[in-house]
């Protein structure tokens, strides 16, 4: 463990030489193919090289990082013990050169932005246009999660920016967020389904028990939010249909399968076709924040869509 703690002290300080790269990066290949042939084959070079450059780099830690027995191969408890700090230290090394290699006026760069799929549909549109049309030359990357999917890649370096629900499901120090907007919940309904609730105006949570449920997937911020909500209630909810993302929940709602609890944005979308209910107060409410590494500064191509992310929604 000294000798890997040692590799992470010397990349801070800037002296860990070029080659301990190549040698993070073949080890990391091995890692996660198990096979050195087809590892040597994802890097484009000889499967020998890769060998012998694994070898050096067990040599200089003192401990062997993969057990070959009978061709099987396997991380051994220092292999376990260095991957998740080189996939951070390629990572780092990938921004920074992204960042070193972005022209003025950032003509080309890139952004890796996770959000939950919520947003994706209700929030991200119009702020990804506007992006574009300001820098036509950096390319988008988003990929959709859970928030505690999406923590997992901020931390591993696989993300830039995330957008995410809070509380986090797993806090962490190592990230910052920074809260953006506070949306109010809503219950959604097939246009010629009777209204949800007494009075058709609002409705309680309480009333939802008397509903079946289009309910999203396991790891959803907002399942864990209605489900809780419901159970607040004195109940266990009713669930017609569940496992949808967000557009195969809105759809089978349209379908008269159920009710489902959204986001505001998403409910009032143009074109959505469903009744919309607000819930009694207090109702229902979710907290969305702009989530970055804490010791890594995003991009600069990233700092500026944080940058109208945060205009936008001020």
């Amino acid at each position: 463990m000294i000798q890997l703690i040692s590799i992470a002290d010397a990349y801070r300080a800037g002296t860990l030489p070029v080659m301990q790269f190549q040698q993070l990066q073949y080890f990391v290949a091995v890692a996660e193919t198990l096979h050195f042939t087809r590892a040597a084959e994802t890097l484009h070079v000889a499967q020998p090289s890769l060998s012998q450059q694994i070898k050096a780099l067990e040599r200089e830690l003192g401990a062997e990082l993969f057990s070959r027995a009978r061709g099987n191969i396997a991380l051994t408890d220092a292999g376990e013990a260095l991957l998740p700090l080189a996939r951070r230290i390629l990572a780092d090394a990938d921004t920074a050169r992204l960042e070193v290699q972005e022209l003025a006026q950032l003509r080309r760069g890139r952004v890796r932005l996770g959000a939950t799929p919520s947003l994706c549909t209700g929030l991200l549109p119009d702020i990804l246009r506007a992006f574009r049309d300001e820098y036509p030359g950096v390319q988008l990357i988003v990929e959709e999660g859970g928030s505690h999917d999406l923590v997992r890649e901020l931390a591993r370096g696989a993300l830039d920016l995330a957008l995410v629900v809070l509380p986090l499901p797993t806090p962490s120090p190592a990230l910052t967020t920074v809260e953006l907007l506070r949306e109010d919940l809503v219950v959604v309904s097939a246009p010629d389904a009777p209204a949800p609730g007494r009075a058709g105006r609002s409705v309680r949570i309480a009333d939802l028990q008397d509903e079946p449920l289009v309910m999203f997937r396991h790891g959803y911020d907002l399942r864990e939010l209605t489900v809780a909500a419901c159970r607040a209630a004195g109940f266990e909810p009713d669930f017609a249909v569940e496992g949808g993302e967000m557009d195969a929940v809105l759809g089978f709602v349209r379908a008269g399968l159920g009710v489902a609890v959204v986001p505001r944005m998403v409910a009032m979308r143009a074109g959505l076709g469903l009744r919309v209910t607000p819930l009694t107060r207090p109702g229902l409410h979710r907290t969305v924040a702009l989530a970055h590494r804490s010791d890594v500064a995003p991009p600069r191509a990233a700092r500026e869509l944080q940058r109208m992310l945060t205009g936008h929604l001020s």
